[in-house]
């Protein structure tokens, strides 16, 4: 299995942590923490909903770094941004707590879960069952599985953990050999298409349209990376892609769900000109 350097290098620390974690607090305790959180929202669901409508069911994402770009948002208050999200219209909310790459942190999932009504996926690089176990423990609705960072067997075993545990699970893949796989290897519904090219962290939308006729009618599309301007959300929609992970486009602005209303929904925004976040 090919895996690109940069992501080598986050799937080495990864484990590394891990097995930290996993000396800090057995599995059992963890299994234990994740029965007591209440029930999930939904997250395929909620998306599902919007599609089956006609509208953009978007993915909002909290992230306060990357690799690639650095500190994208200096003021980061997870939970005024899922506040603002939910008011501009996202369907659902992704947020990163991989710490030693994206500077995220579990308590950012919690804080944006608790601070608003919307379904969320944990944003991090899933590697063994016991994250999966944790994402749930920390209120996941749902998990990111990286077909490129995964062999056929664990990719497998790692989305059977999310059924047993309850969550829906997002398959992401970046090539027509990635989709094979996951197509083959998986039956749950949502399909992720990153258009960053994770050898070169090129992005190129594309790598979506490339990719749409193999997919088939009862999967769902969800196309990530590269959204920055409302012509690339009108290339998708024309193509029958309504379903959208957003994040570098959001954090930069100074009220991402004002930003979120300017891209996918231009009317409502010309309607209601100031910003949509609570002020709290």
């Amino acid at each position: 299995m090919s895996v690109p350097t940069v992501l080598e290098k986050i799937i080495a620390r990864k484990f590394e942590e891990v097995a930290e974690r996993r000396a800090r607090l057995g599995l059992d305790e963890l299994q234990r923490m994740a029965a007591a959180v209440g029930p999930v929202r939904g997250f395929a669901d909620a998306l599902r909903e919007r599609v089956q409508r006609k509208e953009p069911a978007v993915i909002a994402e909290v992230k306060r770094a990357s690799p690639s770009k650095g500190v994208l948002r200096e003021h980061f208050v997870p939970a005024e941004i899922a506040r603002s999200y939910e008011a501009g219209g996202a369907a659902c909310l992704s947020v990163l707590t991989d710490v030693d790459f994206f500077q995220g942190a579990d308590a950012y999932l919690q804080q944006a879960r608790s601070a608003c009504q919307l379904p969320v996926i944990r944003k991090d690089f899933m590697v063994d069952p016991y994250q999966v176990v944790e994402a749930r423990a920390l209120g996941a609705d749902c998990i990111l599985l990286i077909v490129s960072a995964l062999d056929d067997g664990r990719l497998v075993e790692l989305a059977q953990v999310a059924r047993e545990q309850g969550l829906d699970v997002l398959v992401e893949v970046h090539d027509g050999a990635e989709l094979e796989r996951a197509l083959e290897r998986l039956d749950t519904p949502l399909i992720g298409i990153n258009n960053r090219n994770l050898h070169t962290f090129e992005v190129s939308l594309e790598t979506t349209l490339d990719l749409l006729p193999r997919i088939p009618g009862d999967r769902l599309v969800v196309t990530e990376s590269g959204i920055l301007a409302r012509a690339d959300v009108e290339l998708m929609e024309i193509n029958e892609v309504r379903a959208f992970l957003v994040g570098e486009a959001f954090m930069r602005a100074d009220d991402p769900g004002l930003e979120l209303q300017r891209l996918f929904f231009p009317e409502r925004a010309r309607a209601h000109p100031h910003p949509v976040a609570d002020p709290e």
